[in-house]
């Protein structure tokens, strides 16, 4: 099977491009090996802000995966400023998306996808969002696709024999854990970075990671009004109502 290709294409206001081009095993839709700096800075080392609960040691794992996929990205990132307007268009498969932001939400985007598909063991969950990528989400579209993700996931998981999670309980954990991925990476990137593009990125995806949990707290009652339509036609069986 061929590789799934995903490109970032930024303009910049001198009109100079970057092209950022991510290339994802069909199967474990992990990353494959492109153009990460060789030797890789000291800053992506394992042992280096290393998140409290990874499970990965030194010896099986000298590198942290989601820094060593980041690192090209951080590096190409140095001539941006966070308020620098740029030009991006993304290109997949599926559809190719042109917007014009800021370079931190540019930056966020193509982050986040690469944190997703990076080998981490904590953002295996985000995979599936990843195969589908909505650049530049909104956090409206971010929790409606985290939600609906995580509920096809339970029911894989209960019809394999699994208990499901229909309460979303185990999400808020998961958004949880990626607050602790998000501060070490930012710790890692300050580091590394001598302009704030990078960084203010990282700092965007954090505001997603903690603005989920409290939106699941709140029974996702901002999202219910998308759904008023069909629970109309639907009576308290459960069925759909017939004409």
């Amino acid at each position: 099977m061929q590789p799934l290709v995903i490109e970032y294409r930024f303009r910049l206001e001198d009109n100079s491009e970057e092209l950022f081009t991510i290339r994802l095993d069909p199967q474990t839709l992990e990353t494959l090996p492109d153009s990460a700096p060789d030797p890789l800075p000291d800053w992506t080392a394992l042992s280096f802000a290393q998140c409290a609960s990874c499970p990965l040691t030194a010896t099986s794992s000298p590198h942290c995966p989601a820094a060593a996929n980041l690192a090209p990205i951080v590096q190409r990132g140095e001539k941006l400023l966070s308020i620098d307007l740029v030009d991006i268009q993304v290109t997949t498969a599926e559809r190719i998306s042109l917007q014009k932001t800021t370079a931190q939400r540019a930056l966020c985007s193509l982050m986040g996808l690469v944190i997703a598909t990076s080998g981490c063991p904590h953002t295996a969950f985000f995979k599936p969002m990843a195969r589908f990528h909505l650049p530049l989400a909104s956090e409206e579209e971010t929790i409606f696709r985290a939600t609906s993700t995580y509920m096809l996931a339970q029911y894989f998981i209960k019809n394999e024999g699994g208990q499901a999670d229909f309460n979303l309980e185990k999400l808020t954990n998961l958004y949880q854990t990626m607050q602790e991925v998000n501060l070490a990476m930012a710790k890692r990137v300050r580091s590394a970075s001598k302009t704030d593009s990078s960084l203010n990125a990282i700092v965007l995806l954090d505001m997603y990671a903690k603005a989920l949990p409290y939106v699941i707290k709140q029974s996702l009652d901002e999202l219910r009004y998308l759904f008023d339509p069909f629970l109309k036609t639907v009576g308290s069986s459960g069925k759909t109502s017939s004409s």
